[in-house]
């Protein structure tokens, strides 16, 4: 008699809110190992996140259930509503982040287990809003019978908060494909002239991507401060988000060396093009922009927050929290020094090369609903 799949017969609730990025990424990373664990997976999120990631291209089921990214009553209702109809038959509902483990907490059904993965802190925010979300990361993480941490200060910060079980689980990158253009041809494209360095980022256009320090430091090159380089760098922001009008009005108003490229699909083509990578973040847990660039080979400037420091160790360069004179400084030492840059980018190659893959997250995952829900049925 074959053995039985560690899920086999168990049907689980994937839960993310509004995505376009990191957590929506990594929720259809983990489908296929949940499935071939045996697992009847259903995610459970915004009709948007359907579309742009495609779980069921994955193998999971969908249900469309509109978790927004902001606090608001009337749509939390509703949410939990439509929560509770598509999880009704769920033996186990993890969520991913803090609206959807409000969401999932409040449509709890007694006895269920519930899985909080936090991938991101709260934003810095002021006064009674901040308060508010104090109170609801409380009682989320409480609420949960295990909170997944992305990085090391998220565990601490979910222990300080009174959760019951808080264990750090990673979260991998999917690999990016090989570059399907030449560099040259890409570079062209960007108007990059010979002899010209290009700097790239990769991100969504929001305030907690430090693109405004991104900004600071590239007109620092706009006016001559160069390090010794015979022009600025070129820097290319691949990504789209709320700061798109502002950032392109500041670029234009100071003629700033900087073009702002929309969301790409061909982020590997970028990175193998670049002679720099920049991730200018106020904050960031596991970054999937740092992983791709150093599984790229592509020299990496970042700065030291969150838990970029133990993802990155010395495989990347790191600087201070918006300090746009070191971020400076840093990109174009290392553009005048490619001996270094090299050195840089082969220890960066070496730090990915410790990381755990989609299918050692997937078995983590699995190992722990396994542990939640005891043996099949």
């Amino acid at each position: 008699m074959a053995e039985r799949l560690p899920l086999q017969g168990r049907r689980v609730a994937e839960v993310l809110a509004t995505s376009t990025g990191g957590v929506g990424t990594h929720v259809r990373a983990v489908l296929p190992g949940l499935a071939a664990a045996g697992a009847d997976v259903r995610v459970c999120g915004p009709a948007a996140t359907e579309r742009l990631f495609g779980f069921t291209a994955a193998g999971a089921g969908f249900a469309p259930v509109g978790i927004s990214t902001g606090l608001s009553p009337g749509a939390d209702a509703r949410a939990v509503a439509a929560l509770r109809r598509a999880a009704a038959g769920a033996d186990l509902v993890h969520a991913h982040g803090l609206r959807a483990g409000l969401v999932a907490a409040a449509a709890r059904r007694r006895g269920r287990p519930l899985v909080l993965t936090l991938h991101n802190a709260l934003p810095e925010l002021g006064g009674a809003l901040r308060r508010v979300l104090r109170l609801v990361e409380r009682a989320t993480v409480r609420a949960a019978d295990v909170v997944l941490a992305a990085s090391g200060d998220l565990a601490e910060n979910a222990w300080r908060q009174g959760a019951r079980d808080v264990r750090v689980a990673p979260v991998s990158a999917p690999p990016l494909p090989a570059p399907a253009r030449p560099a040259a041809e890409v570079r062209a494209e960007l108007g990059v002239a010979d002899g010209r360095a290009l700097v790239v980022a990769v991100g969504r256009l929001h305030p907690q991507k430090g693109y405004d320090v991104l900004l600071d430091a590239a007109a620092r090159w706009a006016a001559g401060a160069g390090g010794g380089l015979a022009q600025p760098p070129l820097v290319a922001i691949a990504g789209d988000g709320p700061l798109q009008d502002e950032l392109a009005a500041r670029i234009a108003a100071e003629r700033l060396p900087v073009a702002l490229l929309g969301r790409r699909g061909d982020v590997a083509d970028l990175l193998a093009a670049a002679d720099l990578a920049v991730l200018p973040s106020r904050w960031e847990a596991r970054s999937l922009t740092a992983q791709e660039a150093l599984r790229a080979g592509t020299p990496l400037v970042a700065t030291r927050t969150g838990g970029l420091p133990e993802l990155l160790g010395d495989g990347a360069a790191l600087v201070p929290v918006g300090d746009a004179a070191a971020l400076a400084e840093a990109v174009t030492g290392l553009l005048a020094d490619p001996a270094r840059a090299r050195s840089l980018a082969e220890a960066g190659t070496r730090q990915a090369a410790t990381w755990p893959d989609e299918a050692a997250t997937a078995r983590q995952l699995v190992a722990l609903y396994r542990e939640l829900l005891g043996a099949p049925r």
